[in-house]
């Protein structure tokens, strides 16, 4: 028995060890190294992502943090993780308000925060399975313990989905206003961000009364949160 217990030991820590390995060999990269892609991406050329059909040609453009207005991680802040700046990867109110509202009946909805929706976009599925949220929640806590705060963002701004087949603020910001993201005034950035809870269904060309609604109470919790000197901690 003392046998089984210390192989069954060492079995555990040498899988705990290998995934760690793995973990940082799919992460630590990018801190210095743009993705080349991302799972979603992926995804979208090869069966499409949720009802969309797949994508013949994928819209993105790599820009670095310096080339992008600084509205835009402001309004997407603002929009989707105002606790970005001081979180570890959890937004832990806002996950017991979901889990609360769910055992009242309600539909699960989501709770994640920037750093998590880096790690979902970038290496998982859509999808809102225990087992996916468990290896988003391993993978964000990597991110922000090896990556820093604002490549979490700048990353993320080149990675998450703003239309049909249209990734990255630059590609959003060429097709939806012909101008580079250096460019984007408040209302384009908060626009742009008040698509990103679901980009198949809001779109930035024809946005509805609810997304126009979204854009500005967006621009309010902007000017609520100092404008781009808030962006001065990260």
């Amino acid at each position: 028995m003392a046998f089984l217990a210390i192989m069954l030991k060492r079995l555990v820590f040498g899988m705990v060890l290998t995934g760690i390995i793995v973990t940082l060999l799919l992460t630590l990269p990018f801190r210095w190294f743009p993705p080349p892609t991302s799972a979603f991406i992926l995804q979208a050329k090869i069966g499409g992502l949720g009802n969309a059909s797949p994508c013949t040609r994928i819209t993105r453009e790599w820009v670095e943090w310096q080339r992008i207005a600084p509205v835009v991680p402001l309004a997407v802040i603002a929009a989707e993780d105002q606790l970005f700046p001081s979180h570890w990867g959890f937004d832990l109110n806002a996950i017991a308000t979901a889990l609360r509202e769910h055992r009242l009946g309600g539909r699960m909805r989501g709770a994640s925060t920037i750093t998590q929706q880096l790690a979902k976009n970038l290496y998982l599925w859509p999808g809102q399975t225990w087992q996916r949220k468990g290896i988003e929640a391993w993978f964000a806590l990597v991110l922000e313990a090896t990556w820093p705060k604002r490549r979490i963002l700048e990353v993320y701004l080149n990675t998450v989905q703003f239309g049909d087949c249209t990734f990255g603020i630059e590609a959003a910001s060429q097709q939806f206003f012909r101008k580079p993201a250096s460019g984007l005034s408040h209302r384009e950035a908060a626009l742009l961000a008040s698509a990103l809870p679901n980009p198949m269904k809001y779109s930035v060309v024809r946005p509805s009364s609810y997304m126009h609604a979204r854009t500005e109470w967006i621009m309010q919790q902007m000017r609520l949160l100092g404008g781009k000197a808030y962006l001065s901690s990260l």
